[in-house]
């Protein structure tokens, strides 16, 4: 392997990664990929030599206990409370000092034993005696450090309701199988090199193990989702699956196309992002045997959320509504992706920024300076701000749903959450 493509390209992945070290942190009350070195330790010890689990410089709680690992995964602007014993754990020396906590961090506190039998069923699911490969290049990526949140929205409906069952466990792992799926898929079809901060799946094996192996989480997680009998919740995540594929699809058709509508736009993040947020809340409230009505608040606040999620993500790539250049902002521009701040510069361009935009989206045509000349005609435009401003309206309709169920122990954290999401572009 040494000397050959794949090595050079890990070789510049781990170059930039440790260039930018202290943006990989991991919570310090957390052990980081557990389990997942023991199973690279025979076909990538190689790769583990040169050190791809990079996890950067860990932070004192003082600081920050809270890692930046991609802007789609972080989900991040902290605020400052006090907590014991997350995760379930028993509180340390570090708890009687103030830390940084996170609505999702409450969550998975208050659901702590429900997202244990989460993850022992995924690491249980994954497995597979005939192809070694699969439980590898799965781990990769479940064991990297993401945040859980479909599964704990699964968990959290089912809960609302008082849901004393174990289906919850097996929708929430299947929810989580969906989601790494198309994340596989995804890196293929992007020809990313990192996800979550480290080499992606496809750049450590090929192509074709990352399709193969998101088809057989798919597989997993249609086997879960039968496994607990209910008609509705199959239809309601296998419907899900096809939508993401079909918000990806559609993504790929407007790509660089000028002539794209904010109506395309939505499908998209519909498709790609918002409808597993949906289905995961909804499928949670349908196991616990909610009224129709709280089903569909909880289905709406999915939705909403999910919107406001990938809104405020496709603005950051723009550096926000301040339009500063920083560590990720332009990705989507070098990609000509037609995401809203650029569908709304683009829809008020005179016939001179019209020209700029076919020359650096339609054509590709990208030259040093061409990026600030785009967050300038955003910023002249309003279209940053008008960005932002749709995403908060997500954000409080999402809330607005959840006004329309009882009271429960986890509707103000859930509540919290839709705010956290935009926080980042407040």
């Amino acid at each position: 392997m040494r000397g050959s493509p794949l090595s050079q390209n890990v070789d510049a992945v781990i170059a930039e990664n440790s260039a930018g070290a202290e943006s990989i942190a991991v919570r310090d009350d957390e052990t980081p990929g557990e389990g997942a070195d023991t199973t690279f330790q025979d076909a990538h010890m190689d790769v583990q030599n040169k050190a791809v689990y990079i996890l950067g410089t860990q932070q004192s709680a003082a600081e920050c206990n809270y890692g930046g690992v991609r802007r789609s995964e972080n989900v991040l602007h902290l605020r400052q409370i006090k907590v014991h014993g997350i995760l379930g754990r028993e509180p340390t020396q570090m708890n009687t000092q103030e830390r940084f906590t996170t609505p999702v961090e409450e969550l998975q506190s208050a659901l702590s034993d429900d997202m244990n039998a989460v993850n022992h069923l995924i690491r249980e699911r994954m497995a597979s005696e005939n192809a070694p490969r699969i439980p590898e290049v799965t781990a990769h990526l479940v064991e990297a450090g993401g945040k859980r949140v479909r599964p704990l929205l699964t968990l959290a409906a089912a809960r609302h309701f008082g849901y004393e069952g174990e289906d919850h466990i097996k929708l929430a792992a299947a929810v989580e199988f969906i989601h790494t799926a198309t994340l596989l898929h995804d890196d293929v079809v992007d020809a990313s090199t990192k996800r979550r901060g480290r080499p992606t799946a496809n750049l450590l094996w090929d192509n074709k193990s990352s399709v193969l192996v998101g088809d057989y989480l798919f597989a997993r997680s249609f086997k879960l989702m039968v496994e607990s009998g209910s008609l509705r919740v199959l239809d309601i995540l296998s419907t899900a699956a096809a939508v993401i594929a079909e918000g990806e699809v559609l993504q790929l058709i407007a790509e660089a196309d000028l002539a794209t509508t904010e109506e395309t736009y939505l499908k998209v993040i519909r498709g790609k992002t918002a409808a597993l947020f949906s289905a995961a809340t909804e499928a949670g409230a349908v196991v616990a045997d909610a009224s129709e009505p709280e089903i569909l608040a909880f289905q709406e606040y999915g939705d909403a959320l999910g919107i406001s999620f990938q809104i405020t993500d496709d603005l950051l790539d723009y550096g926000g509504v301040t339009a500063r250049l920083g560590k990720n902002t332009g990705d989507d521009f070098r990609e000509r992706k037609m995401s809203m701040p650029l569908i709304r510069a683009v829809a008020a361009a005179d016939e001179p920024e019209r020209a700029f935009w076919e020359r650096v989206i339609t054509r590709g045509d990208q030259n040093d300076g061409d990026l600030e000349q785009a967050l300038d005609l955003m910023g002249r435009h309003g279209a940053l701000e008008s960005t932002r401003e749709t995403a908060l309206g997500y954000a409080a309709r999402a809330q607005d749903a959840l006004s329309r169920l009882p009271e429960g122990p986890l509707r103000s954290q859930l509540h919290a959450l839709a705010d956290f999401v935009v926080e980042r572009i407040t």
